[in-house]
């Protein structure tokens, strides 16, 4: 249960605002609102997709600071009436529909902070995705560092042993007992190299960036967004409370993540389909599924991210040109620890993440 995972971090008092009212855009604008998104996912060539919480709610998984969500309650001495367990949620319609929009060339790439192993049960294939802050389902390997399907949540979070053995024998590099940890990271880890790097570079080619179920406050993820702005791309942010980066979206949708894209899906032509057990990774044989991000995939992007980003030639700081390997390194000395809250707004008051 998302009570138990949260329960399970390390204690960590600064949780943001918590339980800020929700706002509903009228029927009619959300129509309105949903054609212009289209038009933009249209005009975009690489359209990258960022999730929080708020896509997994309607899957009866609590979000952390909404008005009835995990710490908002804690808060109060209270634990959400609705928690469903990791094992028995299923993906949305949103995991389902950004799946499918992957699929047929839409959407170039997704990045989440979400645990909840969902964009992996939808199917969506890990060359697609960024899991910034681990992942319930997955182990990995503290010897040879590969990362394993599992077919029940991990027994434990913040990156310990569970007490399996790593079974990579045989043809090729055999680790010879290494020992598997929980890929879910605690307050004070770093994030996964690989999946910030390709996060990072993905987000600053995109000509769209679109924010689902999260208001952006803890770093370095919820940054990741604004990264293609100053190379002329465009910020779109669907979320019912106030988001850290509402000022700087080019638009703001306030409804229903599920409502958004099945409209979106609808108006592209795209059926969304229902989740199928056997299309689900975590539903075969535990740990013959790997879910690594291998080191050839970040070097292939990095050549291709740096023509890109050469060409948009907008890279600048302080009047001056900076190298596209330099922006990476950036990343690396500035934007590596999880979950860093910062709670500043544009105007330096405090707002809400209702998702984590």
């Amino acid at each position: 249960m998302s009570c138990n995972y949260a329960e399970g971090l390390s204690k960590y008092d600064n949780k943001g605002v918590l339980g800020l009212a929700e706002i509903f855009d009228s029927a009619e604008l959300v129509e309105e609102k949903c054609e212009q998104l289209v038009n933009m996912i249209l005009a975009s060539k690489h359209t990258v997709v960022h999730t929080g919480a708020g896509i997994s709610t309607s899957a009866g998984i609590p979000d952390f600071r909404g008005p009835n969500g995990v710490w908002t309650l804690e808060e109060k001495g209270e634990k959400p009436t609705i928690n469903i367990s990791f094992d028995d949620a299923t993906p949305t319609r949103t995991h389902m529909a950004l799946k499918t929009l992957v699929e047929t060339g839409h959407v170039q790439y997704i990045v989440s902070q979400n645990i909840d192993g969902l964009h992996l049960r939808s199917g969506l294939a890990r060359d697609h995705l960024s899991e910034l802050h681990g992942n319930m389902f997955v182990e990995v390997c503290s010897k040879c560092r590969r990362q394993y399907v599992r077919n029940s949540p991990a027994p434990t979070v913040g990156k310990k042993l569970t007490g399996n053995i790593c079974p990579a024998t045989g043809a090729g590099r055999a680790c010879r007992g290494g020992k598997l940890i929980d890929n879910i990271l605690d307050w004070e880890h770093d994030l996964p190299e690989n999946d910030l790097q390709l996060a990072f570079m993905h987000s600053a080619m995109a000509d769209l960036n679109i924010c689902l179920g999260t208001t952006l406050q803890i770093v370095p993820s919820g940054d990741l967004p604004l990264k293609n702005l100053k190379h002329g791309g465009r910020l779109v942010i669907c979320n019912l409370q106030p988001t850290k980066h509402d000022k700087k979206a080019d638009m703001k949708i306030s409804t229903y993540v599920d409502a958004v894209l099945e409209k979106v899906a609808k108006r592209l032509g795209v059926e969304v389909p229902e989740y199928r057990p056997e299309e689900d990774p975590t539903k075969l044989n535990p740990y013959t599924v790997q879910w690594n991000i291998s080191g050839n995939m970040v070097k292939s992007l990095e050549k291709r991210y740096d023509s890109v980003i050469k060409e948009k030639g907008q890279l600048k700081r302080r009047g001056s040109t900076i190298s596209t390997q330099q922006e990476r390194e950036e990343l690396k000395r500035n934007s590596k620890k999880l979950k860093q809250e910062d709670l500043s707004s544009d105007e330096g008051k405090p707002v809400s993440n209702d998702c984590g």
